[in-house]
């Protein structure tokens, strides 16, 4: 099974220079490489292959020295780097490659000979680079991606085969549903609420006072380069307390439940609510459900998403009655058929834990709602759905027509 360990590295003023010679060296080589791909393509209509491309690299040494400094292999990893983003782009996965800029973050690849050791990494061309192993690394090293953040900080990603078999999914045990939510982050089908951090506000002045020095610095000057890293590190700060608390919360769940239930949502969609998207910007939902997914599946449990038409809120797990509208303002509501009191989030969780295990169960599918099918009843036999919920969690689901 794959692993990847993610340290910090702390290479002396030397080391720092050889590196950045490295990043530098990739990063011309990536827009070399990109650009004589465009311009092959508008010439003769077809395209390079990263392969292709990278039997250049002893031609491009000759013309310029300065490559020779960076380590070989490297430069090679970049070339095949740039085919594998060509591919994704035309399988739809991701956007067209970009061109590099030495401003941001800056990152190189050692495929092989890379050597880890308690205290430091060895790595070709560039020596023992001290680092901070917090984690064993048992295993074949497949690759090793050195990294430089905004804020000067140094990483290694250590990408190492453990030999172990990936563990087999088992939905034996207490299966729970997740809603996630503003006021409230997440909101369990236990019962359970998890408050919104809140990071970005609570950083928010800070971060203005040094966007505010930054835009009064002269540019090009020394002063704006200083002012520029001081924004940087605030942002650092932001994200690393929004991981650890996403980290934390993801790992209890996955500890305390078998099987986890979340709703699909179109983040990127409800990113144009102007209202909105600030703070669901900044909330963290994807790398949450990305953590609880490859959580649960290193663990053997199971992570189930239920899609995003499913009226999770507006359905009553009691009676399954399903009201016309539910206003977003509207968080506490009673039914008109069984006159349960229901909390809007809880109801959510329970209804999405309850889908989830219909979804393990049943084998209909993995939709509750199908945007290609017509929502009339007409011309249709009425069917009528019985469901109950077992003391772990589970769901007996009948059907008769």
């Amino acid at each position: 099974m794959l692993k990847v360990v993610k340290v910090r590295l702390y290479p002396d003023a030397k080391q720092q220079q050889s590196l950045a010679q490295a990043f530098g060296s990739c990063r011309w080589l990536w827009n070399y490489c990109l650009n004589l791909m465009n311009q092959t393509y508008k010439d003769t209509g077809k395209g390079l292959s990263g392969y292709e491309v990278k039997k250049q690299i002893p031609q491009l040494k000759k013309e310029h020295d300065w490559l020779a400094l960076t380590y070989s292999q490297c430069l090679q990893q970049v070339c095949l780097n740039l085919g594998v983003a060509f591919n994704n782009f035309f399988e739809k996965r991701a956007k067209y490659p970009n061109f590099k800029s030495k401003h941001g973050k800056q990152s190189i690849q050692y495929p092989q000979n890379v050597k880890v050791a308690d205290s430091y990494l060895t790595l070709p061309k560039i020596g023992n680079v001290s680092a901070i192993i917090h984690r064993k690394i048992e295993g074949r090293i497949k690759t090793v991606t050195v990294s430089k953040n905004c804020s000067n900080q140094y990483f290694a990603a250590i990408l190492f085969e453990d030999g172990q078999d990936k563990p087999e999914s088992n939905a034996e045990g207490k299966a729970i549903g997740v809603d996630l939510g503003l006021t409230h982050f997440a909101i369990t089908s236990d019962g359970s609420k998890f408050d919104n951090p809140r990071i970005l506000s609570k950083h928010e002045k800070n971060l203005k006072l040094k966007q505010q020095q930054l835009s009064r610095k002269q540019k090009g000057s020394n002063n704006r380069t200083k002012s520029r890293k001081k924004v940087a590190r605030v942002h650092r700060k932001i994200t690393n307390c929004r991981e650890d608390f996403l980290h934390k919360l993801s790992r209890r769940i996955v500890n305390e439940n078998q099987v986890i239930v979340v709703e699909n949502l179109n983040i990127k969609g409800m990113m144009r609510w102007d209202c909105l998207a600030k703070s669901i910007q900044s909330v963290g939902w994807g790398m949450f459900c990305t953590m609880l997914k490859y959580k649960a599946e290193m663990e053997g449990k199971i992570y189930q998403e239920v899609d995003r038409f499913f009226p999770s809120s507006k359905t009553c797990h009691v009676c399954l009655n399903q009201v016309s509208s539910l206003p977003l303002d509207v968080r506490f509501w009673t039914c008109e058929k069984c006159n349960t009191k229901h909390d809007r989030d809880i109801n959510a969780s329970i209804n999405l834990r309850d889908e989830g295990l219909r979804i393990l169960t049943s084998g209909t599918g993995d939709k509750a709602c199908r945007p290609d099918r017509s929502r009339s009843n007409r011309g249709r036999k009425k069917s009528t759905t019985t469901l109950s919920v077992g003391q772990e969690g589970y769901i007996v689901l009948e059907e008769s027509v």
